[in-house]
């Protein structure tokens, strides 16, 4: 009899023991999951938040090369004057594109409203008619994509003042 309450004894320590060991592995792997989908969503929010920063100060870098040859008071040909305008076209996509990447990655109304409100101002700069009217509409396109930069921050897990870490 004692034989056999040894073997109950030693069959069920190691079944104990063998459902601890999975409990606490499965526990262990959700953790690893868990922290590599974050690391992983942090990854391409950086990614999508800089490309859609550096899409429109391409964009805007752009927009003024198209003013200024436009309005130096040099002559430059149409053809000329026609590139640039297909440059600054294919930049706004390049813009538009990147901006379209990080919206799906974030939720927040207020992200997705500073990025257009950017891409807005930097839409107007060719409507300046004068170097008196380009100065405010160029310095509210700059700070227009650091406004985006500085509040992208807050939705990147792990920043100083981003997310849960």
């Amino acid at each position: 009899m004692e034989i056999v309450a040894t073997s109950l004894i030693a069959v069920l320590g190691t079944l104990l023991g063998s459902t601890l060991t999975y409990v606490f592995q499965r526990r262990t792997s959700l953790r690893a999951e868990q922290f590599t989908r974050v690391e992983r969503l942090r990854q391409e929010r950086i990614d999508a938040y800089s490309a859609y920063a550096g899409a429109l100060t391409e964009y805007r870098r752009g927009q003024m090369d198209r003013w200024f040859a436009r309005n130096d008071g040099r002559a430059v040909e149409a053809e000329t004057l026609h590139e640039m305008r297909r440059e600054a076209q294919r930049l706004r996509t390049a813009a538009m594109e990147a901006m379209f990447r990080a919206e799906l990655l974030t939720h927040s109304t207020d992200l997705h409203g500073l990025g257009r409100q950017a891409l807005k101002e930097i839409d107007r700069i060719p409507d300046a008619r004068s170097r008196d009217e380009l100065e405010p509409i160029r310095d509210t396109s700059r700070a227009s994509i650091y406004d985006f930069v500085a509040a992208s921050r807050q939705h990147i897990p792990g920043t100083a003042d981003g997310g849960p870490q």
